[in-house]
This record gives structure tokens, C-alpha cells and sequence, in this order.
């Protein structure tokens, strides 16, 4: 089935619900770094995913309600996401297909309210899984 390809500057948006993690998404800007070009837009390429990080990210994860920090990545594409024909360069090219794997790497733990005299209790999860999907500017180019 042919799906819209990806062009530099679409969006990975990312769902909120981690886990048990609830986190305060923005989207993040895909750097293309293909050969081929649409309208003066680089396509997106295997790889150009791994790229990706959105910093700065706040979150809770219940009883942790003191919000931590975190950085949205893409774990993984989905199998529709990756053309199995188009490519450009020798690479594969990116298409919007349904859902990728999605994680958030904890920087700053979110806490668990003080139970004086006890201090705060962070947050013992490095990482949490969640999942997300793009949205492309691209209406006319379909990779297969």
C-alpha cells in the first residue's frame, strides 16, 4: 500500500500516556537527510528517525507527582513506516504509516511528596514506553 514519504521538517508526534507515566508532549521536527528532494525539501531515510529527540519534556508518574524531566525519542518505526521498494541514495524512505515506538528517558526524576521528616522519594524508572505517529506537509509524493 503506498503511504505519503516523509519530508524534512514533518512532525513525530508523541501520545502522552507512557506506561503509568504521563508526560507533556510536544512534537519534535524531523531532520531529513536524503538525497531526493520535494520542493526543496530533503526526504527522510532509514535511520534519519534515530535522530530525533525532543528535550525538556515534564512528567508524573502516579505517586510521583513532584514533575521530573525527560527526552522523547523514537525507539522504533512500525512495519508500515519504512518503504519496502522507494528509495533515494540506497536508502529506504521514510512514510508516515500508523504508529512508531516511542520512549522517554527520565533526566530528572519526578518525585514522590515528602512524608516528613522524610525527604522526597524519586522516581526509581530510567525509561518508560510509550508510542506516537508524523504528520507530513507532503500531499503529493507516495513511496510503496
Amino acid at each position: 500500500m503506498s503511504r505519503f514519504i516523509l519530508i524534512d521538517g514533518d512532525k513525530a508526534n508523541f501520545i502522552p500516556a507512557f506506561g503509568k507515566a504521563i508526560v507533556t508532549v510536544k512534537p519534535g521536527n524531523l531532520k531529513a537527510s536524503g538525497k531526493a528532494t520535494l520542493k526543496g525539501k530533503k526526504v527522510c531515510v532509514d535511520g534519519d528517525e534515530k535522530k530525533l529527540s525532543v528535550p525538556g519534556c515534564m512528567y508524573i508518574s502516579p505517586p510521583y507527582v513532584i514533575p521530573g524531566t525527560g527526552t522523547l525519542k523514537i525507539e522504533s518505526l512500525g512495519p508500515d513506516q519504512k518503504a519496502m521498494k522507494t528509495n533515494t541514495g540506497g536508502k529506504k524512505v521514510l512514510l508516515q504509516g500508523s504508529i512508531f515506538k516511542a520512549k522517554f528517558e527520565v533526566q530528572s526524576p519526578a518525585q514522590e511528596p515528602p512524608k516528613p521528616p522524610a525527604p522526597p522519594v524519586p522516581d526509581p524508572m530510567k525509561q518508560y514506553s510509550g508510542m506516537g505517529n508524523f504528520t507530513t506537509t507532503n500531499k503529493i509524493w507516495l513511496g510503496t
